[in-house]
């Protein structure tokens, strides 16, 4: 399989795709783990010797077949189920069917996430976003008025004027095509140049705040900014994240994070499974066939409940039934907070402006809630009017964002009929999955007046609220005006020489320590990160022709901010 994405070799830069380069840390993930040198080497006497992940989403498990590959023995830990919020949750008696309660649209720029998908041999296809090429229609539902399109020049003036203020806006403020220019070409220096000019402009202000005051829409009604939270661009309707930093949302944008996103084809937690089954083709030190599930017996260890200093540069760790194993280093992946409400982590392992830093996180809630049916009937063409009998769907009513899931004309389809956050998944906290089938049900009813959706619903609703979920405490981070300084000592921690011998050897990944929360390319990229820092801990080293992150971390380095 060759993943959509993959940049051409020859190709002149104005033709090569965005990828995820950047902007803060431009680095070549993709290049680095394609090179036939490999991540690195480690002396012998490393070899076979034990480290810690805890979490076995996709930043632990990338890190842990990685560290595999070049000798170590990885041992994970797990309070819940493989793969973290790469959570495939199946219909029950239905074989292949399954509801994406997590990441469930990837986006072809994800380059380190695609190198895996690949290596698993997964099948994806296009995601059904509003207005998509490969989507057969949308709806959208404002003021209870709903407008049918099946390209984007089906919709009416007031939605094609939204989105041409938005592309105004993100040219302007944000030198998008400039930005994209230089992401395509690879070109680190311009790159650095747009990019630090805008820290210190936009990390003190909201994504509001950026919509509001740009000329795009400040020249025209309130309504058209009322419009643009409700429905958006790409992806959909972002006026959950209105309060965020814009940083955070112009590096979704510079880097086509909201574009040209897949799905896979069977559920994305295939990938983290099949890594944790698969055995490498190269390994140095184990034998031909290891992987990371027979190293583990079959199984990963229990969650973790402390993290403690052991002496002699060691730390031990405390699984949750009190057994106290001890290793040289210790990658911890799961949500930042659970640093400090589920694991007892001691407090000299980091520094205080760590803490802070840690502790600052703010995580967004989310809900989803999907149904099977019996067919895909959507596919059906009403006689009367022509149109699809149902649609994508974006709404300003309690669904917010309905999405349609063909398995094929003779398999079970899937609607998830609600998939909302901050406000919107609070309201639905307290509410048992009937419940909220039956609001999500009546508001449906109310755009499609003439559709009994209820009468193809077969088997059991499946939902989640992550914020209720004590493994996670929320969706993913979403950052505030003022936490550059906060993202940059979590994303930079895994460069550790400069630090005090007691806080050398934990080490942070996942996607909240990312610059990307909430996609998974920024979970992967930590987790390499955090590959190349413990390598460098334990005396090891990348190939002089294929340098890591941390080896390139001086000329790569996020801007730095005054305190």
């Amino acid at each position: 399989m060759t993943a959509p994405h993959a940049p051409a070799t020859g190709v002149s830069a104005d033709r090569r795709p965005v990828t995820y380069f950047g902007p803060d840390f431009p680095f070549p993930y993709d290049d680095w783990l394609r090179h036939p040198a490999g991540l690195g080497g480690l002396p012998a006497e490393r070899h076979g010797q034990e480290v810690a992940i805890v979490g076995a989403g996709i930043a632990g498990l990338v890190a842990a077949f990685e560290l595999m590959k070049l000798g170590l023995k990885p041992v994970v830990y797990e309070a819940g189920r493989l793969g973290g919020r790469l959570r495939s949750q199946p219909f029950e008696a239905a074989e292949g069917v399954i509801a994406e309660l997590g990441g469930m649209r990837f986006p072809v720029s994800s380059t380190a996430f695609w190198h895996y998908l690949d290596l698993a041999g997964l099948e994806t296809r296009p995601f059904p976003n509003p207005l998509a090429p490969d989507t057969p229609s949308t709806v959208i539902d404002l003021d209870g008025v709903p407008v049918y399109a099946e390209r984007p020049e089906d919709l009416p003036p007031l939605l094609q004027e939204v989105a041409d203020a938005w592309r105004e806006a993100v040219e302007e403020g944000a030198h998008l095509s400039a930005m994209q220019d230089a992401i395509r070409a690879r070109d680190v220096g311009r790159i650095k140049a747009i990019w630090n000019e805008l820290v210190p402009i936009w990390d003190d202000r909201s994504f509001y705040d950026f919509v509001a005051t740009s000329r795009a829409f400040a020249s025209r009604s309130f309504r058209h900014r009322e419009v643009f939270g409700q429905v958006g661009f790409g992806t959909g309707g972002w006026d959950s994240d209105f309060p965020n930093s814009m940083l955070e949302i112009l590096r979704v944008i510079v880097t086509d994070q909201d574009e040209n996103q897949r799905l896979v084809v069977g559920g994305v937690e295939q990938l983290p499974r099949r890594l944790w089954r698969m055995a490498p083709e190269k390994l140095a030190h184990w034998p031909r066939g290891t992987s990371l599930e027979r190293l583990h017996g079959g199984a990963p260890r229990a969650g973790v409940a402390r993290i403690a200093p052991a002496g002699e540069g060691r730390l031990a760790v405390t699984d949750r039934w009190g057994e106290t194993r001890e290793y040289p280093a210790v990658l911890v992946t799961c949500q930042s907070w659970l640093l400090t409400t589920h694991i007892a982590c001691a407090e000299p392992l980091l520094s205080h402006r760590m803490w802070m830093a840690l502790d600052r996180t703010r995580y967004m809630q989310s809900a989803k809630t999907f149904v099977m049916v019996d067919r895909p009937f959507w596919k059906e063409r009403d006689p009367a009017t022509g149109r699809y009998r149902m649609s994508m769907t974006l709404s300003d009513r309690l669904t917010r964002g309905t999405y349609l899931f063909d398995n094929g004309d003779d398999r079970p389809g899937v609607i998830c009929l609600s998939y909302s956050w901050m406000g919107d998944a609070l309201k639905l906290l307290p509410l048992p999955v009937d419940q909220r089938v039956k609001l999500m049900l009546g508001a449906l009813q109310q755009i499609y007046l003439d559709l009994d959706i209820k009468r193809h619903i077969v088997g059991d609703p499946i939902t989640v609220s992550w914020e209720s979920d004590p493994n996670f405490l929320g969706a993913f981070k979403g950052a505030l005006p003022g936490h550059y300084r906060y993202n940059r000592r979590m994303y930079c921690h895994f460069m550790q020489d400069g630090l005090p011998p007691v806080e050398r050897g934990l080490f942070l990944a996942g996607d909240d320590i990312s610059w990307t929360p909430g996609w998974v390319e920024g979970a992967v990229t930590t987790g390499l990160n955090a590959v190349w820092g413990i390598v460098r801990h334990l005396g090891g080293a990348t190939h002089p022709e294929n340098p890591g992150p941390g080896d390139r971390f001086a000329e790569l380095a996020p801007l730095v901010l005054p305190d």
